[in-house]
């Protein structure tokens, strides 16, 4: 039911108050509960108060100095993450969250798929098997970023880069809102950003692991590093794995195998080169594409075994990744530090794939079509990415200065077969799919395939030059003012176009003590395409802006963080057919720009060590996303909670324990019924559970489980065709340490 304007204004007015008094509260409580704790290990923390000792403090680091961190830590004290200007946390003016190597280990996140679904604001689509979708705040996320370096992420490689193994990577760094400055082109959602590991150690240490768990799901993994020369200036690590299993999906099996080897060299005291190579490569047996049908043919809403899988017996997929790349950093004594990225990688796959449609029978099963697709791809990316930071002095004043200049190429190119046995219908007729039952077995014959055809073959070009400034105005304010500018070009399959945008950035932060800082940020971000109007003329660019404000707090030596922060996104310009209408006269459908959605919201985030036993991260997020037609992205819940933990026994040091919820709020998907209405179908709220313990039973071995999804929920990850989340499952694992 619609609002008249005098309800939504109304609405609004009352949204803002409740949000502002929630986060009152919020701030207000997390201070009372927190302080009492932390008072002692405050006094003796090293933290600085806020005067010129931390204003003005020079950072003699680099990108690895988190890799001395505390290894337990769920937290780091120092990123690049949002600015490229190294920073605490508390400094950056913007939500950021890092999901550390030892979180990784305790609740087993062995793909980026598991780092996002466990990280505050952040929620998915699993589309089919293979695929996946994330979101932030209520738009989608296009982002992906390898050590700063961005790869342009379309529908059809939207599981490419989030399905990287986790072992090969330090940490990953999510900053939630407009990413311009460090992306260039993307939606005002977040930025994924992979921090691969590096060959830091002088001596000769490494681990090794095998786990076992549910659907015969089999892990081994090595992880070693060692000194190259005698005085360890030059070293290696290698990071190897292979991995394999069923489902809880009937027939589906897939395995991967992956390796990872870098070589860091000091050149000199202050120079350092790394080179990198990492290689990925999985098989997988009876994949989806899509989902279950939604509705019977008399219109009731189905109920189908989790285990069925809708796959043909002659499907499969096989994705391929190879990167390489060249880095090269040099501190300088008077703390700045210069650095140059190169990166080259190729991503291919190839399938067989069958897509299950219309709607069955309910007693006899009988009715579904299908439709065939064979397909092939390959993307290929190339980038330079040089930047220098570091200290300068200005009007009796120490500041932070970074500029740097990218350049990326990428070339994108899909072809498809579609495979039919009904020539009228362009379809693989009833007939031969059979009754749709949980009785299925996807033994069907392999269709007709029609010969190739390209989907796309295009060209995109990045050109950035970017820069980042942190003014210490008082001893207690500080300024962060940027921008980057972007020349950003296609040629292809999808036509030619040229765009050039100037993205700014402004974050005011102000200390209020030596535990709590205030800040506001605008973010902005641009996302070119490739539509056209009547008269032939491109539309502009789809353009994202973030307005954000709250609180951060740091604890313990910045090993305990807080965010409490206030949101607003907006997105223009976005493109929308024009019935009827075609670009002058063809058969090219005519778009125009709209205005698009607007997402406001708040959030909050404790991340870190609550005590040297207790570390835990716990993330809420509250929004509402609306465009033109009502809500915004409907299946994506505006309400979700997750917390994960782990407890280092005082009394049993060798025994940590741990868990944690994910609790999100009801969403709905409106989906065409058999009488051709389109009907809304909901899905209630829901928790998810998840325990682990570890032993360490000797210095070297140690064994672990893990339990996920405890309580057995039954659940849909994808509702416009239906998708069932994983049941509950297990692993038990042993590592040994050397």
């Amino acid at each position: 039911m619609s609002l008249n304007r005098r309800e939504t204004r109304a609405e609004a007015r009352a949204c803002g108050i409740r949000k502002i008094f929630t986060v009152s509260l919020l701030a207000m409580a997390v201070h009372a509960l927190l302080n009492p704790m932390l008072a002692h290990a405050a006094e003796t923390s090293t933290a600085t108060a806020p005067g010129d000792d931390q204003q003005d403090m020079v950072v003699y680091a680099n990108d690895n100095d988190t890799a001395a961190d505390e290894k337990q830590d769920y937290q780091v004290k120092t990123t690049r993450a949002g600015t490229k200007l190294l920073l605490t946390p508390r400094d950056v003016p913007q939500s950021v969250s890092v999901v550390t190597q030892q979180r990784m280990q305790d609740q087993q996140l062995q793909t980026v798929t598991d780092v996002l679904n466990n990280t505050t604001g952040i929620t998915s689509n699993l589309v089919d098997s293979e695929r996946s979708e994330y979101y932030s705040r209520g738009f989608k996320i296009t982002n992906f970023t390898f050590d700063g370096i961005p790869t342009s992420v379309g529908d059809a490689w939207n599981y490419g880069d989030a399905a990287s193994d986790t072992a090969i990577y330090e940490r990953i760094e999510v900053v939630r809102g407009a990413t311009g400055l460090m992306t260039g082109a993307g939606s005002p959602s977040a930025s994924v950003n992979m921090v691969r590991k590096h060959a830091d150690s002088k001596s000769f240490t490494g681990s090794v692991s095998a786990s076992y768990g549910s659907w015969d799901k089999q892990r081994y993994v090595a992880d070693v590093s060692a000194p190259l020369n005698d005085t360890g200036s030059v070293r290696g690590r290698v990071v190897t794995g292979y991995q394999d299993g069923d489902s809880w999906l009937d027939r589906y099996h897939k395995s991967k195998k992956f390796i990872y080897g870098v070589v860091d060299a000091d050149i000199t005291e202050r120079t350092t080169l790394s080179l990198g190579y990492d290689y990925e490569d999985a098989d997988t047996g009876n994949p989806t594409w899509g989902g279950l049908p939604v509705f019977y043919s008399n219109g009731s809403l189905t109920h189908y075994d989790r285990s069925l899988n809708s796959s043909a017996d002659w499907a499969n997929y096989h994705t391929n990744a190879r990167k390489a790349y060249a880095d090269l950093v040099h501190n300088f004594d008077n703390g700045w530090s210069f650095h140059v990225n190169g990166t080259h990688a190729e991503n291919t796959f190839s399938d067989k794939l069958l897509y299950v449609m219309d709607y069955p029978d309910q007693s006899t099963g009988e009715g579904v079509t299908g439709y065939g697709s064979m397909d092939r791809g390959k993307r290929e990316l190339t980038s330079v990415d040089s930047y220098a930071s570091g200290p300068f002095s200005l009007l009796g004043r120490q500041h932070q200065l970074m500029a740097g200049i990218s350049y990326n190429r990428q070339h994108n190119a899909t072809s498809s077969q579609d495979g039919i046995t009904d020539p009228d219908n362009y379809n693989i007729a009833a007939s031969d799919m059979g009754a749709f039952n949980n009785s299925w077995n996807g033994n069907i014959a392999e269709p007709q395939w029609q010969g190739w055809y390209t989907n796309a073959d295009d060209v995109i070009r990045q050109k950035s030059a970017y820069t980042a400034a942190r003014f210490s105005l008082a001893d207690p304010l500080s300024l962060i003012v940027g921008a980057r500018y972007t020349q950003w070009s296609t040629n292809g399959s999808s036509g030619d176009m040229e765009k050039n945008n100037i993205t700014p950035y402004a974050g005011l932060v102000y200390d209020i003590n030596d535990t709590w800082s205030a800040y506001a940020s605008y973010t902005s971000i641009f996302q070119p395409q490739t539509y056209r109007d009547s008269a032939g003329s491109y539309l502009s660019p789809v353009t994202g802006k973030s307005y954000e404000t709250g609180l951060k707090s740091a604890w313990l030596d910045g090993r305990l963080t807080a965010t409490v922060a206030v949101f607003r996104i907006e997105q223009d310009n976005v493109g929308t057919e024009e019935n009827g209408v075609y670009v002058n006269n063809s058969s090219e459908q005519a778009y125009y720009a709209t205005k698009g959605a607007r997402s406001k919201g708040a959030e909050f985030e404790l991340n870190g060590a609550l005590t040297d036993n207790l570390q835990l991260t716990f993330g809420a997020t509250r929004y509402v996303a609306r465009d033109k037609d009502g809500r915004y992205n409907p299946d994506q819940p505006q309400t979700d909670l997750k917390l994960f933990t782990r407890y280092q026994l005082p009394g049993l040091p060798d025994l940590v324990i741990g868990g944690g919820i994910n609790w999100q709020n009801r969403v709905f998907e409106d989906v065409s019924a058999p009488d051709g209405s389109t009907q809304r179908v909901y899905q209630g709220s829901y928790p998810l559970a998840n325990l682990f313990a570890r032993y360490q039973v000797t210095r070297q071995v140690a064994v672990q489980a893990n339990v996920n999804n405890l309580f057995d929920r039954t659940y849909y990850t994808y509702m416009n065709n239906y998708v069932y989340g994983e049941p509950r499952n297990y692993s038990v694992s042993m590592s040994y340490q050397f």
